[in-house]
């Protein structure tokens, strides 16, 4: 077995300590190895849509080699003996691919190794020199945490299909096999050969890129500059502790320096990204945010003028005003449970030709391969722009409500599913006929006037919250209404910053 932290112990053993500091789980299982060695598994790191832990307290080079190892097995099960793997920015980066791609080739499959690339690049190559891969990445997660985001033949995996990946190493089925192959490819230019042949924009532009110092600033400005856009950078530099600001255009703290050069420039738009660039942030000249349920209204307008009767797919954390908008430019509105891979599989299930997400993914199946990818999200969003004199004029007059970001509530480890599931069975007597209830994923309460919403994260062990209302007196009311109903099963209930 190889040395249990690696050369950046260092740096590791405080961010693990901190990691425990900060309430990371840490009840790990001792799993045999291939070599007759044993790796530590805390089955927490094992998500609803991903695998991801705090380095090295729950996620190790070890664990690498094991997820690599099943992740392997299960492709060979499925057919697959190809799997890309790409890595974003993280400190912690490189050494665990390399753990990954040691036990992919131990499972017996070759591995095109993307080197480090920004997510949607990781899906870009799963859908263009193979069917599957595997993307380490934290995304827009503290400096601590890694993780892997994982496409089996062709379809993100999701839910018992991650935990069949634990059960795979707890299960310690290792078979002998003839070890596979290691390539190495540059996707980059392939890459942005399709998005600028693809994307064609009306005028030049001059716009703000903020990557936050994550991956996306590697690619995403020269991308822009190919389609004719005059860009201005900030934080571009790939830089793993992300000194400047975290890089999560969900909250809104996080997009102060690019408003601010917004207002100072002649520039006509802002873009962000989060940490892996599969997310995509927007701010115009004046200093608004268009959230990115407003950004779908547009989207949808334009997709469905080439998609007659298609349907969009969104999750429960959107606004009430996106499915009239949608219907109104001639399509079928789906809400969905929250879940990038779950809103991509519910888009393959009816055929979609576009989604989204509150938190910033964007999904293009029309014109595109139909993962979340911010940079493509944003070529897209220029391309519709481009059109007009005044891009601000046109996301302003977008349809829109008063509403809170999104607002969460810490809770014990493995709590907030079970407050939902009390909160659900209070809400019928609560509310009665006057409020429409759905309990597809958290209870969102739904009046005429606007909409509450308290679900469980499957990433965090938090409520997350989300109030709506048509004017602020009824925000006011939905937001007293859906708390006082919270504080009935958690009293103790204490609102905090945003969370994805």
């Amino acid at each position: 077995m190889r040395a249990a932290f690696g050369p950046h112990a260092l740096w590791g053993i405080v961010a693990g300590n901190e990691g425990r500091r900060s309430g990371a789980s840490y009840n790990p299982r001792m799993c045999p190895m291939p070599d007759g060695g044993f790796v530590q598994l805390a089955s927490s790191i094992f998500k609803a849509y991903d695998i991801r832990g705090v380095v090295p307290a729950t996620l190790t080079e070890d664990v690498a080699q094991a997820v690599g190892l099943a992740f392997g097995g299960a492709a060979r099960a499925a057919g697959q003996q190809v799997v890309a793997v790409g890595r974003d920015g993280r400190l912690s980066g490189p050494l665990l691919a390399q753990a990954l791609i040691e036990g992919l080739t131990q499972a017996g499959v070759d591995v095109i190794d993307i080197g480090m690339c920004t997510t949607p690049m990781l899906y870009f190559a799963a859908s263009t020199l193979c069917e599957s891969g595997i993307q380490v990445t934290g995304s827009h997660n503290p400096v601590d945490h890694n993780g892997f985001k994982m496409v089996l033949a062709g379809r993100a995996i999701y839910g018992d299909e991650i935990q069949a990946l634990r059960h795979a190493i707890e299960k310690d089925a290792w078979p002998r096999v003839e070890r596979g192959r290691v390539s190495i490819a540059d996707v980059l230019p392939a890459y942005v050969q399709r998005i600028t042949q693809d994307v064609k924009l009306a005028r030049p532009m001059k716009i703000v890129v903020d990557c936050g110092n994550g991956v996306a600033g590697a690619s995403a400005p020269g991308i822009f500059r190919a389609l004719g856009c005059e860009v201005m950078e900030l934080f571009t530099e790939v830089d793993g502790r992300f000194p400047n600001h975290h890089p999560d255009p969900s909250k809104p703290e996080n997009l102060r320096d690019l408003i601010a050069t917004l207002r100072g420039s002649d520039a006509e738009l802002g873009l962000a990204f989060d940490g892996d660039g599969d997310r995509l942030g927007i701010v115009t000249r004046s200093g608004e945010n268009i959230f990115p349920d407003r950004q779908l209204m547009l989207f949808a307008q334009d997709v469905l003028a080439r998609v007659p009767g298609g349907t969009v797919v969104y999750d429960v954390k959107c606004s009430q005003r996106l499915a009239p908008a949608i219907r109104a430019a001639g399509g079928e509105p789906l809400m969905h449970c929250t879940g990038h891979s779950l809103i991509k599989a519910k888009m393959r299930e009816v055929g979609a030709p576009l989604g989204g997400e509150m938190s910033g993914h964007l999904f293009f199946k029309e014109r595109w391969y139909g993962f979340d990818d911010g940079t493509y999200a944003g070529a897209r969003l220029l391309e519709i722009l481009s059109r007009h004199a005044d891009p601000g004029a046109v996301l302003h007059a977008l349809p829109t409500s008063c509403s809170t970001p999104e607002i969460n509530v810490a809770c014990a480890e493995g709590e907030p599913h079970g407050l939902a599931a009390e909160l659900q069975a209070l809400a019928p007597p609560t509310f009665g006929a006057e409020a429409r209830i759905s309990t597809m994923d958290g209870l969102r309460v739904d009046w005429p006037d606007g909409f509450g919403l308290i679900r469980a994260s499957n990433t965090t062990p938090v409520l997350v919250l989300r109030f709506e209302g048509q004017t602020e007196a009824a925000l006011e009311r939905i937001r007293a209404r859906m708390l006082a109903l919270l504080a009935r099963v958690k009293p103790d209930a204490v609102l905090g910053a945003s969370a994805h």
